[in-house]
């Protein structure tokens, strides 16, 4: 067996590896109590013997080896190399018999500078590069570097450019455009795009409040429409990767209002304060919704998001509504000592359940303060009025009422107005929630009354008002003040709205109501522009009765409001503008009042006074004067209306209607009632599975 052994050895190798091989088999068979040929019928130490022959050969430094293969076969050898040129791993397949030679270091090409005439430089090392071509920027490999393989490339790839000489190629390759860095280019697959585009129209959709079948019946075709005609139908059937079905949409509104709530928590951990504004309503569905939102500061101004939708799946209590929030804040690990101001529809006299809320909330923030919501405190003023007055609002009411109620009689009189060319085709209706329909209302009946006189039927008894002068002036003077205290309650609402603003508008319109009483008096009526015109048209003076009835009301409203909103002596006004200030406030301390001697000094902080806001200002401060811009931020958190709630109840009822009444509109909300946009891309970099449907 051993001379069998030899014999297929010396089939490739010279007499030196030979003996070699011979004396070390005798040393191995010597060890071992069986006989050689027993050694090798035993399938267990067969591949032992063969793999010391290897080990055998393999220490010589000839350039084949080779592995027994059996009697039946003949040799056949495959060579195998690798890319860095070192001897290949052996392959040892001692069940297929089959024979695997080596080779030694395969030849590397070496770049020369004359490669330039035919376009190509040489790219990383220069031991063993590559080829690469200067003008597509193509890399070709280590044995490409022969001239008739670049003259190739060059005439199929760059025919124009095959007979430039080599300056040429030497000028191109020494541009300032090939001299830059090659700059990687991130190109995201086909199912990552998808995913991102069904994350991107389903933001949309939450932002409009649409149901979530829009995306696959509507928006979808859309797509595919405009993709096909402006370009053609292989990128349109690249739109049908983009998932948007029912189901889908709502795990991808979902997954936008957790990152947006993420986001949220994030800042309000690191800010040092924030306000709340809470409320609570019934939806369509009969559940009992609580809407809270957050004033937190955040860089360099401060923002308002909603924190909090929730339902209350029991009763609708104080502590219900305190367990809401409190388990919100216990979960997402935010200080309740934060919290500086809640503010409410609730008054300090007030014994309901929002209230109760407010006072567990103070237990558990001890420095918070509460307060009233500013608009309800006006709403509340401006309903007192004298009896004359009153009676003519309510009478105006049920003319209303008694067309809008009757929808053939809305018809009827949409026709005539039409007949008659009036300027409007309808009235209004009245509810006493929307404080800001009284004006209107009362304005477009006025408008309206020609049309009235002529559709109304003799038989209802209040239509006789329409031919009354004394009751159209009474009308008139209704719809000039309460078209006022409108405008006083549109300049509260909005956005960063802080009690400095409304107490600045309430102000005003008490020095004004003083002015118009006055005016009144002596019979001057040009501030109340409807009245005005009334009194040219019909040619005629008021009576001293309506004269004494308009002077009491305005001169018990003023009073009114002066009750609600009390002119206190504000400790805070340096907060409102520091550089009016002479003598140091109550409020501040000597190292407060010396930063803010430092800050109104300083010039550039002037001007920013007079370019920012108020908010923005301070905020702004932080940095510099800390102290101080910490202390006048403070005073500016709390929420001085209940605006942004009686938005997001409006929105609430226009995205969970009676047709969607099992809808989970939180995170609706969510998306539509913050500033904060998601971070789409780190919603889809989160995702393990990149598919288009998940």
């Amino acid at each position: 067996m051993i001379a069998h052994l030899l014999c297929i050895l010396s089939y490739n190798f010279n007499t030196f590896v030979i003996l070699n091989v011979y004396s070390k088999l005798t040393m191995f068979c010597t060890t071992n109590t069986l006989p050689m040929d027993l050694l090798l019928k035993q399938g267990s130490l067969k591949q032992e013997v063969e793999s010391f022959c290897y080990q055998i050969v393999s220490e010589s430094n000839d350039q084949k080896v080779g592995i027994l293969q059996s009697e039946d076969e003949q040799l056949q050898p495959s060579v195998s190399k690798n890319s860095e040129g070192e001897l290949s791993r052996v392959k040892f397949m001692s069940n297929s018999n089959k024979i695997t030679t080596f080779s030694k270091k395969p030849k590397r090409r070496k770049y020369d500078e004359s490669y330039l005439s035919f376009g190509f430089t040489y790219f990383g090392n220069r031991d063993a590069p590559h080829a690469q071509c200067v003008l597509c920027k193509k890399i070709l490999s280590n044995s490409s570097l022969a001239p008739s393989k670049l003259r190739r490339h060059l005439e199929t790839k760059h025919a124009a450019y095959k007979d430039k000489d080599i300056s040429f190629f030497k000028q191109h390759l020494d541009s300032p455009e090939n001299n830059k860095p090659p700059t990687p280019k991130i190109v995201n697959t086909d199912n990552e795009s998808a995913t991102e585009a069904s994350y991107n129209v389903s933001y949309h959709i939450a932002l409009s409040g649409e149901a979530h079948t829009i995306g696959e019946l509507l928006i979808k075709p859309c797509a595919k429409d405009v993709v096909m005609r402006m370009f053609d139908e292989q990128y349109s059937k690249k739109i049908d990767a983009v998932q948007l079905s029912n189901s889908t949409v709502a795990r991808r509104i979902k997954d936008l209002a957790a990152d947006i709530e993420e986001e949220l928590v994030c800042r309000l951990k690191i800010c040092d304060g924030f306000s709340l504004q809470l409320d609570e309503s019934a939806d369509v569905s009969g559940l009992a919704v609580l809407l809270v939102f957050v004033r937190y500061r955040f860089n360099k101004s401060i923002e308002e998001d909603l924190l909090l939708c929730e339902s209350l799946q029991s009763n609708a209590t104080g502590e219900e509504i305190f367990n809401c929030i409190n388990s919100f804040m216990q979960k997402h690990e935010i200080e309740w000592e934060k919290c500086v101001d809640v503010c409410s529809d609730a008054s300090r006299a007030m014994d309901g359940k929002i209230a109760e809320a407010v006072t567990l909330i103070k237990y558990v923030a001890p420095e918070s303060t509460s307060s009233h919501c500013l608009l309800y405190r006006h709403a509340l003023a401006v309903k007192i009025m004298p009896t004359s007055l009153k009676n003519v609002l309510d009478q105006a009411v049920q003319i209303i009422n008694y067309i809008k109620a009757r929808p053939h009689q809305s018809r009827l009189l949409k026709i005539l107005c039409e007949e008659m060319g009036a300027q409007h085709t309808a009235l209004l209706l009245n509810t006493e929630v929307r404080w800001l329909s009284r004006g209107k209302v009362l304005v477009r009946l006025f408008e309206l009354r020609r049309e009235l006189l002529v559709f109304m039927d003799s038989a209802f008894r209040l239509s006789d008002c329409l031919t009354n002068s004394s009751w159209l002036l009474r009308l008139a003077y209704l719809a000039d003040i309460f078209t006022k205290l409108n405008e006083v309650n549109m300049s509260m609402q909005g956005k960063n709205v802080t009690v400095f603003t409304v107490f600045d508008k309430m102000s005003s319109l008490l020095r004004k109501l003083e002015f118009w009483a006055s005016s009144v008096e002596e019979e001057n009526f040009d501030c109340f522009p409807t009245l005005s015109d009334f009194l040219t048209e019909i040619n005629s003076t008021v009576d001293k009765d309506i004269c004494s009835a308009i002077v009491q009301h305005l001169r018990g409203l003023r009073s009114t409001l002066l009750k609600y909103f009390p002119v206190t002596n504000d400790s805070n006004a340096w907060v409102r503008n520091p550089f009016t200030v002479t003598v140091k406030p109550t409020s501040l301390v000597a190292r407060d009042y010396e930063s803010l001697i430092d800050l109104t000094s300083d010039s550039q902080v002037k001007q920013n006074f007079s370019e920012l806001s108020l908010n923005d200002f301070w905020s702004s401060l932080i940095q510099e004067y800390p102290g101080i811009a910490r202390r006048a931020v403070r005073v500016l958190l709390p929420f001085a209306t209940m605006h942004l709630c009686e938005t997001g109840f409006s929105y609430y009822a226009a995205t969970k209607t009676k047709y969607r009444k099992r809808l989970d509109a939180a995170p609706h909300m969510r998306i539509r009632l913050s500033n904060i946009t998601p971070n789409i891309k780190r919603i889809c970099d989160k995702k393990t599975q990149k598919h288009c449907s998940h």
